[in-house]
């Protein structure tokens, strides 16, 4: 038999957010919905200025997230959050090339995976970013370069089965010791 704790029942019904200590479901959920439904109001009260600041927040956690997780799925990469950071700024991305002095097709070849980032406009990428996060919160230069080197690492070693053979075939190893 399980014992009834305050702990026991506060862990069973983090479920929508609130302290439910009711004697029944029906209760539970109609204080479930109204907790819903004034978060929905709140929400329809934002600005399009705060919703971008709160979507940019999260996009930088997202990336902080990436660069500390040892493993990686391959779903967030650089490319990704590449575009979450284009398309909260600017409602057309010929607009972001414009700003930090970039061809559309450039950036479009990046993002299509078509070429590779190359450094200069990565370091336009992080000035840009530190400029947009200036008033919303710290966000460090280099945070891109980690992102976009993470990935790369992650894809070089987890394609090793590929590349592998025919690099060691060219490897002359000499017993040294």
């Amino acid at each position: 038999m399980k014992t009834i704790t305050k702990e026991n029942i506060i862990n069973e019904n983090v479920e929508f957010g609130i302290d439910s200590r009711y004697p029944n479901s029906k209760e539970k959920q109609a204080d479930s919905v109204a907790l819903m439904q004034a978060r929905l109001e709140r929400m329809k009260k934002l600005t399009k200025e705060q919703i971008a600041q709160a979507k940019l927040l999260q996009l930088k956690l997202k990336m902080e997230n990436y660069i500390n997780e040892p493993l990686h799925d391959n779903q967030n990469n650089f490319i990704s959050f590449l575009e979450s950071y284009i398309d909260t700024i600017y409602s057309k991305r010929n607009e972001f090339a414009k700003d930090i002095n970039i061809t559309p097709v450039f950036l479009s070849q990046v993002i299509n995976h078509h070429r590779e980032a190359s450094e200069e406009f990565i370091l336009k990428l992080m000035i840009h970013s530190e400029k947009t996060f200036k008033n919303i919160a710290p966000f460090q230069e280099k945070t891109w370069y980690q992102v976009y080197f993470q990935e790369k690492i992650y894809n070089t070693l987890s394609s090793q089965k590929k590349w592998r053979p025919s690099i060691e075939k060219q490897i002359k190893f000499k017993e040294l010791i």
